[in-house]
C-alpha cells in the first residue's frame, strides 16, 4: 500500500465533526474496492464488509473515526471580519497565523490575524489566547463576505502535507485519517489471508465531539466482538515517559477495564509470535477512545484498543512513523485471520 499518497489525500480532505458527508462519500468509494458490500448510514458513518470463509455468523467490528477538529462561524463584523467557535478540542495557542478555508457557498481561504509582537503590551504578551478573541481575515469587505458565508458555516485548517526524515509523516487530522488509513490497509491485506468471521470495517463520524458515530454503529452492528484503531500521544520533549509512546517503536495494545482481557493477552502473543512491534498502553480507566463507547454497547462487547503514536495531536502538524501504520495494519490483519470457531463464547448479542 502506498502509504504516503494515501495520507496526503485522506489528511487534507475536509470532514469536520458534524459536515462528514463528502468525504464519507469519498471515503466509500476508497472501501469498495475492497470490500463486498459498502454503506453510508443515516448518520453519514461508512460501513465496508468482507465476507469470512466460516459459516458461523460472527461479526468483528474494526473502527476508526473519519472526523477533524475544526470551527464554525459565529459573525461577520462591519470591516469583515469572520469570529469562530471551535468544533472539538483546540488550543488557541495554536491558531495565530493559522491559514483556513471557510466552506459557505464556496470554499473561501482566510487567516487568522494575530497582532506583531511590535504592538503588543506587557500585559498582552503574557495573556492566553482566547478564541472568542480572535478572527479571520479573507481580505473580503463585509458585503463580499455575505455574499458566501454565513453564521453556522464550517471552517478547516488549510495545512499541507510533509514528508519528513526517517519515514515521518507530517499533517493536519492525521487523528485519526492515519486510522481510515489502517482500515484500508488491514482490507487489502486480508485479500491475501483466510479469515473465518465476517469483517465490518466503520470509518465512524463526530467522535471529536462525543463517539456519536461509534455509538450508532455499535448498535446497529451488534459486532460479536471489536477493534477499536486511534491515535495515542507520540514522544515529545518536556512531557512525562508515562503517557507518551516512541515513534516507530510499534503500535500501543491497550491493556485496562475499558478493555477485553483474554483478547488483549491473545493479541500481544500474537505480536511476539510474529515478531511485530509493539508497546503496552496502561488504560486505568477512560480511554478517550470509541473503545469506551463500544464496550457497552447493547449487551456488551469485548473489545480491543489499537493506536498508533502521533506527535502534536489536535494541530496542523501531526506527525507519525509509517512503520507503526504499517505494523498496526500487519497486527490487526493477521490477530483477525487466527479468530475462529473456537472463540464462540465471546458473542455477546
Amino acid at each position: 500500500m502506498d502509504y504516503i499518497s494515501i495520507l496526503k489525500d485522506i489528511s487534507t480532505y475536509p470532514g469536520i465533526s458534524g459536515r462528514e458527508e463528502k468525504l464519507s462519500k469519498y471515503i466509500k468509494r476508497m472501501f469498495a474496492k475492497y470490500c463486498d458490500e459498502t454503506i453510508i448510514d443515516q448518520f453519514y458513518n461508512v460501513i465496508g464488509i468482507k465476507k469470512g470463509y466460516g459459516k458461523i455468523n460472527k461479526k468483528i467490528m474494526v473502527t476508526a473515526h473519519l472526523d477533524e477538529i475544526g470551527f464554525i462561524v459565529k459573525g461577520i463584523d462591519e470591516k469583515g471580519f469572520v469570529s469562530f467557535s471551535n468544533i472539538g478540542g483546540i488550543d488557541g495557542k495554536i491558531l495565530l497565523a493559522q491559514e483556513v478555508t471557510i466552506h459557505g457557498k464556496k470554499d473561501i481561504q482566510g487567516i487568522i490575524g494575530a497582532k506583531p509582537p511590535h504592538l503588543l503590551k506587557p500585559e498582552e504578551s503574557k495573556k492566553a489566547v482566547n478564541i472568542k478573541d480572535l478572527s479571520i481575515d479573507t481580505g473580503l469587505s463585509y458585503n463580499e463576505v455575505k455574499e458566501c458565508v454565513e453564521v453556522g458555516d464550517f471552517i478547516s485548517f488549510s495545512a499541507k502535507p510533509m514528508v519528513l526524515k526517517n519515514n515521518k509523516f507530517s499533517s493536519k487530522s492525521l487523528d485519526n485519517r492515519a486510522g481510515v488509513a489502517i482500515l484500508i490497509d488491514i482490507m487489502e491485506r486480508l485479500d491475501k489471508l483466510r479469515y473465518d468471521w465476517d469483517v465490518h470495517f466503520v470509518a465512524t463520524v463526530q467522535e471529536e465531539v462525543g463517539l456519536r458515530g461509534a455509538i450508532i454503529a455499535a448498535y446497529n452492528v451488534c459486532p460479536d466482538m471489536a477493534i477499536v484503531l486511534d491515535a495515542c500521544h507520540g514522544d515529545i520533549p518536556d512531557v512525562s515517559k508515562d503517557s507518551v509512546y516512541q515513534l516507530g517503536k510499534g503500535p500501543a495494545i491497550g491493556i485496562g477495564p475499558n478493555l477485553h482481557t483474554k483478547l488483549t493477552k491473545e493479541l500481544i502473543e500474537y505480536a511476539k509470535e510474529e515478531n511485530i512491534p509493539y508497546q503496552i498502553d496502561v488504560e486505568p480507566g477512560n480511554t478517550g477512545t470509541e473503545a469506551w463507547a463500544i464496550q457497552v454497547s447493547k449487551t456488551g462487547v469485548p473489545t480491543l484498543l489499537v493506536s498508533f503514536p502521533l506527535k502534536y495531536m489536535h494541530t496542523t502538524v501531526e506527525t507519525v512513523h509509517l512503520n507503526d501504520i504499517k505494523n498496526a495494519g500487519k497486527l490487526i490483519s493477521g490477530f483477525i485471520s487466527t479468530i475462529g470457531n473456537e472463540m464462540g463464547e465471546i458473542s455477546c448479542c
